[in-house]
């Protein structure tokens, strides 16, 4: 009898720690899935330093990058204005000032009253990049001078000292969308909220980049690239893919996955080109 009491308790442990096993297992998965748990964001991950961004402000740092790579600028450059625009108003188009200027507006806080353009102008996000570039390219030895100097030059501040503390975050995502550092911007974000539009995202990549060699096949976009071009491309679409509904982006045998939130993984994306595949709706 005492034998069979035995086997019985053992029989129930073994079904309770199952049990116990498979509800952990449960809660885990359920976590990792729950779309309310997600937390929206994007990071860029260079060398041992990691910044992160939430996700309009990534998509601003791409629009700003990008100026930079359609003008042929080196990487610094793009480091120097995504400091900047960061200690200006971080990294958003806002449309108001302070106290010190009142009339100042958009990503860099130009003001129109200092020769910056139209209050309109400032507030479209491509001319006012654009002026940061014409002000900055004019100093001499831009490129080796400390963000903070080279940004002061540029903006005339009544805190010269306040960019270094975004020196570190304008360096990591401008090296990752520029397309110097590879694989190196993810973005973990919710599903799709609706289908999106192959056309849309055209013409975004076209008003960041200018002309690129593109096909739509379907839902998905085919961009004729290479080296470090490629990368700008497909992290550039990482880092919109919350407002363009993106799904998925390949570049050189590396894929992101939106659905996965696993960052970038080996896959069958040949070189030469990069795939930008957007919802379709159906799911």
């Amino acid at each position: 009898m005492s034998r069979r009491r035995g086997l019985r308790r053992l029989v129930i442990l073994g079904l309770a720690l199952a049990l116990v096993a498979g509800g952990i297992y449960t809660a885990v998965a359920f976590i990792q899935r729950s779309e309310t748990l997600v937390a929206e964001m994007c990071t860029a991950a260079v060398g041992s330093g990691k910044a992160e961004l939430a996700t309009d402000q990534a998509a601003n740092a791409a629009l700003i990058t990008a100026v930079a790579v359609r003008r042929g600028l080196p990487p610094r450059a793009a480091s120097i204005a995504l400091a900047t625009a960061m200690q200006e108003s971080k990294l958003r188009n806002i449309e108001h000032g302070d106290q010190a200027g009142p009339d100042s507006r958009g990503l860099f806080q130009q003001r129109p009253s200092q020769g910056w353009g139209t209050e309109e102008q400032v507030m479209d996000p491509y001319h006012s990049s654009g002026a940061f570039y014409d002000a900055l390219v004019k100093i001499p030895g831009y490129e080796s001078l400390e963000i903070t100097a080279a940004a002061q030059q540029v903006q005339r501040s009544a805190y010269p000292q306040a960019y270094a503390q975004h020196e570190d975050m304008g360096r990591a995502f401008a090296s990752a969308l520029t397309g110097q550092s590879t694989e190196a911007l993810d973005c973990t974000l919710k599903s799709p909220e609706g289908p999106g539009d192959v056309q849309a995202v055209l013409g975004e990549l076209t008003a960041a980049f200018g002309n690129v060699p593109a096909a739509a096949d379907g839902s998905t976009i085919v961009l004729e690239a290479s080296g470090s071009q490629a990368w700008a491309l497909g992290q550039w679409a990482v880092a919109n893919a919350k407002s363009l509904s993106v799904t998925e982006v390949g570049v050189e045998g590396r894929s992101w996955d939106r659905k996965s939130r696993n960052g970038w993984q080996a896959s069958g994306a040949p070189a030469g080109q990069v795939t930008v595949t957007v919802a379709d709706g159906t799911s």
